[in-house]
């Protein structure tokens, strides 16, 4: 009869001294995550200049949206830039993934330097493709005119800013490499020898035995690459500044602008939940359409 409210006791000063280790965690993220999500839900439907009190307004910010054109410029530049950089940086990968795994005596050499792109932080990076990009000075351009071939304006075109800018995004390819390179190594060795066999050698080998292998890794870097490509954001700002002619103006950069550029602070929150609702939509559409192509061993 005493053993029950005994255990009841133990157990509430369990809870409690759970609750005690981990309140910095709990405090953190409802201080630095939580509250700050709440605020952005109210202040995406009011008028919020930053230097006043935010004017309820409803969802005027969202019926805005409808009629910003230059809104639309972004949202269709976000999707281009999405696009091609999924597509070029899942092949890409997977190509330099897969020459990676022949018997080379500097594959570990080859393999870091492929990863050490990945630690320049993003602002350093930027500058340094911006020097590569130099119209006067540039590696790129002078290398071009070595050979006798015309030095374009990389950023300054309306119609070679936005693929300079993709061309870029493949240079940190060195995360999905590692990845692949663990899922090559786990594809069992009995079915390139079945394939040999079979008399599928080379490419045919990579469609039909290697690529089914390893989708659920192309699947995770396919999303993590979307996520990613759909937020991008220090490049064009550092690079292009959105131009030129509003060329690169993706998403975050339009965000931005609004938030601390126009003192729009409402209509921008507005423009990041719209984002997030997208994000999410789009990933889970490229997660339900790769159940297809996707195969997990054991099912």
């Amino acid at each position: 009869m005493t053993s029950l409210p005994r255990q009841s006791s133990h157990s509430l000063r369990a809870v409690a001294l759970g609750l005690l280790w981990t309140s910095p965690w709990l405090i953190g993220a409802t201080v630095f995550l939580l509250v700050p999500i709440a605020l952005s839900v109210y202040y995406s439907l009011t008028d919020f200049s930053l230097l006043e009190s935010p004017v309820f307004i409803g969802l005027d910010n969202y019926r805005e949206l409808g009629r910003d054109a230059l809104y639309f410029k972004a949202v269709a530049n976000t999707l281009i830039f999405a696009v091609a950089s999924v597509v070029c940086s899942t092949l890409l990968s997977i190509i330099v993934a897969v020459l990676l795994e022949a018997p080379l005596r500097s594959a570990g050499l080859l393999r870091a330097i492929v990863f050490a792109p990945v630690l320049v932080p993003a602002v350093a990076a930027c500058m340094s493709w911006l020097w590569l990009y130099n119209n006067e000075q540039g590696l790129i351009n002078s290398m071009l005119r070595t050979v006798g071939l015309p030095a374009p304006d990389w950023l300054g075109s309306t119609s070679l800013a936005m693929p300079a800018l993709i061309i870029m995004s493949l240079w940190v390819i060195g995360s999905p490499v590692v990845i692949y390179s663990a899922a090559l190594k786990g594809v069992p060795a009995s079915l390139y020898e079945a394939a040999d066999l079979d008399g599928a050698t080379g490419p045919w080998r990579l469609w039909h035995v290697t690529l089914p292998m390893i989708s659920p890794a192309v699947l995770f870097n396919a999303v993590m690459s979307l996520i990613w490509s759909l937020q991008v954001f220090a490049p064009p700002l550092i690079m292009t500044k959105g131009g030129p002619d509003n060329s690169t103006l993706v998403y975050s950069v339009y965000v931005y602008l609004n938030a601390f550029f126009y003192s729009r602070m409402g209509y921008a929150c507005a423009m990041a939940w719209i984002q997030v609702v997208a994000t999410l939509v789009l990933t889970a559409g490229l997660m339900l359409a790769a159940r297809r192509f996707v195969y997990y061993r054991g099912t």
